[in-house]
This record gives structure tokens, sequence and C-alpha cells, in this order.
């Protein structure tokens, strides 16, 4: 039994439940930032412009995920929003990296696809990462807009973003966790301003 619990005999879970519902509270005065961003994106794929979205690891697979709400759906019914993961195709990845470096990984693939007035949604937990930051400052130069899901802020990602929401905890897991509740919340904030519209 002792494998599974804390210091002071409190099991793991709770901890790491407690650390989430803490995050998750904290996050709660982003919901007006959020429906901004929905309506903003409503405006840009509606129109038929894009979203990109890039990160390392576990922020990459919730790039991935944001992608599939878009050319998929959330919750209703709507036609194909253009929604582009940066991290999912192999061989690109390898190339560039090979050919450019590791911190062109995503520059490259902005510069091919992104356009103005795109949006790019630049995910890390530390807000560190020298690819994604790159990458906005690639997206920033391209004319995108740029919005930042970081950990707990100040940090270099929410600093070189249009915009940012900063996940104030320092554990990983909480941060992804609360990321992939915030890109939930702003697909339904899209859903309802496309709806709207």
């Amino acid at each position: 039994m002792g494998a599974i619990e804390a210091s002071g005999g409190v099991l793991e879970g709770q901890v790491h439940l407690a650390a989430l519902t803490q995050a998750l509270a904290a996050v709660e005065q982003e919901l007006p930032r959020l429906e901004a961003w929905g309506a903003h994106l409503a405006t840009v794929l509606g129109g038929g412009g894009r979203l990109l979205a890039a990160g390392n690891g576990g922020s990459a697979a919730q790039a991935e995920h944001l992608a599939a709400e878009l050319l998929g759906r959330y919750r209703t019914n709507r036609k194909p929003l253009s929604g582009l993961a940066l991290g999912t195709e192999g061989a690109a990845l390898t190339a560039i990296d090979n050919d450019f470096g590791p911190d062109d990984v995503f520059t490259r693939q902005v510069e091919a696809h992104g356009r103005p007035g795109d949006v790019f949604v630049a995910l890390s937990t530390s807000g560190r990462s020298s690819n994604v930051l790159a990458a906005v400052a690639t997206a920033r130069g391209a004319g995108m807009t740029t919005w930042g899901l970081t950990g707990a802020g100040p940090n270099p990602l929410a600093g070189a973003c249009d915009d940012a929401i900063c996940v104030p905890s320092q554990s990983t897991a909480t941060v992804q966790e609360v990321h992939q509740v915030l890109i939930h919340l702003l697909c339904a904030a899209l859903d309802r301003a496309l709806a709207a519209g």
C-alpha cells in the first residue's frame, strides 16, 4: 500500500486531483478570453482561413486533438474547418530536423501553410520550448495571430504571443490536463460563435 501513498498517508491520486481542481479554479477567469478567441476563430475559419497548432510531446498530441475537433466536429455537426497540427508528419519533421535543425521543425511548416490572418496556437507546458518560440516568431512575421497555452507565467512563450493563457501549476501533468479542458472550451466557444453568426 505504501507505493501508492504520498507523504503523510495521503493517496497520490488525491494530491493529483487537488492540484487539478486548484488549477481549473484559477483558469475560470479565462472564460471571457476563450469566448473572444472563439469569436475570432469563427471569423477566420468561417472566412476560409486556417488554424495551425504545435507543441512537443503531450502538447503535440493536444495540437492534433484541436485540429481534429476542427476538421471533424466538437459537439454539433457543422462544416469542416481547416485545422493543421504541425507535429504529425514524421517524414517532414525528421527531414527538417536533419537539414535545418530542431528549432526549425515547426517554422518551415508555418512558412508553408500559414497565411496572413490565420491563427497559430502554440502549446508548451514550460513556455520555454525553443522550437515553439521560433514558430511563434515566424507566425507573427507572416501576419498570423498567435495564441499560447502554457504553464505558469510569466514565461517566454506567453510574452511572445499576441495573447496567452497560463495555467498556474508547476506540474506538467496538471498543465496538460487543464490545456485539454481549455481546448474543449475554445471549441465550444467557436461553435457558439459560428451558430450565432
